[in-house]
């Protein structure tokens, strides 16, 4: 019997223990953060700066030696002694709080059976419960682009904050996109075969005619509307598309995948695009300029694609987009848990020769424009949400990014994660 009760009692503080930080109130009080040095985010830098906030938008930002401190003695007044103050990060093209354990399949929710699931949205499956969710915002990712996964037109994505009670409650821009994985002509060599010839896709010309047709059906579902009497859901969810309303997420990695899907969408009128991953981004240049794309650059720490590539060609990517003027914002693929890396994602590219505000860009103010929320976040001007963090160091650089606080519409959130309480947990147990 001691030992069912003691198995029980185990259970019950695992999960008490497990659980993620309580989602806090609305701000209920007017708050200035000062003597800090402002990155707004739109390359502006205030050395010796302040932000004010209240009822979840920023009221102030300017030079602190311009300031009276004593014109805000309604406010809560933080003096955060030279410390850096940043827009809360945007992470793109995400699966957080659709994935818990990768190899655990009851705990994934991010991928539909098909290949045409243009209905599917992102927005109703976020767990805001997600112990992952905590590991973010501790690197100052607040809002992530939630997007489903799957073959050909996957569906929808939603941006969502990393805070709330529920979906309803986390949701920060519903429906945004409508996403498409378009097919390949060849894949690399098999790793089994022996062989190091690329194999061609014979089903490539099949699929490609697939998402025609799909096409076609919906721009004449979009056309009839009104006239229809039974509605059809997958066409339906393409009728913003048409409309300008709705963006495509076109995941394309290769020189020929970019070309074909562009001009495959712009032949039937579609013209508001972004292009995800863009490994081959820097054959495509021109192209990309012509067809003034914005491009979300996949994971930069990998390999290149060809064995003939510089071994750097990843990392200088965003450089050799950015000069030519192209809108670059960054993500990151692989492993969930690897996107809480997103800032220093960034730090690389300064590396190679980005200018570090145009870095923080690519992973905010850019990101913003690229999601269609450029108008409410994505940098720290005065009527756009209080999306704010805090830094003790340089929040592109892993040596000393350290946030210490972090605010979400004015928010004040808990930046504890179970990872935290074990650091601290173990922590006690060997200092002692």
């Amino acid at each position: 019997m001691n030992k069912i009760y003691f198995l029980i009692f185990f259970f019950i503080s695992q999960i008490i223990f497990s659980q993620v930080p309580e989602p806090v109130s609305e701000q209920d009080k007017a708050i200035i953060l000062y003597n800090a040095e402002v990155h707004v985010g739109d390359g502006t830098i205030f050395k010796n700066g302040y932000v004010c906030f209240d009822s979840g938008k920023i009221t102030h930002v300017g030079d602190f030696d311009d300031l009276i401190l004593s014109d805000f003695q309604d406010h809560l007044q933080i003096d955060l002694n030279k410390k850096l103050i940043y827009p809360g990060l945007i992470l793109p093209i995400s699966k957080v709080g659709l994935e818990e354990i990768s190899a655990i399949r009851a705990t994934l929710d991010h991928t539909e059976i098909g290949d045409i699931n243009s209905n599917i949205r992102t927005l109703t499956s976020y767990n805001t419960d997600s112990e992952m969710i905590p590991t973010f915002r501790y690197n100052g990712i607040l809002l992530s682009q939630v997007a489903p996964d799957g073959d050909l037109i996957t569906g929808n994505s939603s941006v969502m904050m990393m805070e709330g009670w529920n979906w309803e409650d986390a949701a920060y821009k519903v429906d945004n996109g409508i996403h498409v994985k378009w097919p390949r002509k060849t894949y690399p060599p098999s790793r089994w075969s022996g062989s190091t010839e690329f194999r061609v896709n014979s089903n490539y010309k099949s699929t490609v005619d697939k998402i025609h047709k799909f096409l076609i059906d919906s721009r004449s579902y979009y056309n009839r509307r009104g006239s229809i009497d039974e509605n059809n859901l997958k066409l339906e969810a393409m009728s913003d598309v048409f409309s300008g309303k709705k963006k495509v997420y076109i995941h394309a990695n290769s020189r020929e995948q970019i070309i074909e899907s562009v001009q495959t969408f712009k032949r039937h009128g579609i013209n508001d695009l972004v292009i995800v991953g863009a490994n081959d981004a820097y054959y495509t240049i021109d192209f990309i300029k012509e067809n003034n794309l914005p491009i979300l650059l996949n994971n930069i720490h990998r390999t290149p694609s060809r064995n003939h590539e510089d071994i750097d060609l990843p990392y200088k990517l965003p450089y050799l987009l950015y000069k030519e003027g192209v809108l670059v914002g960054l993500t990151a693929s692989g492993s969930l848990h690897s996107q809480r890396n997103l800032p220093f994602l960034a730090g690389t590219s300064v590396a190679y020769g980005v200018p570090k505000e145009e870095a923080l860009k690519m992973i905010s103010y850019n990101t913003a424009k690229i999601l269609g929320i450029d108008d409410v976040t994505g940098s720290l001007e005065v009527g756009k949400d209080a999306n704010i963090v805090v830094s003790k160091g340089d929040i592109l650089d892993m040596r000393t990014s350290q946030i210490v606080h972090a605010f979400i519409t004015g928010r004040e959130i808990n930046l504890d994660g179970k990872q935290q309480i074990l650091y601290d947990r173990f922590k006690r147990k060997y200092s002692e």
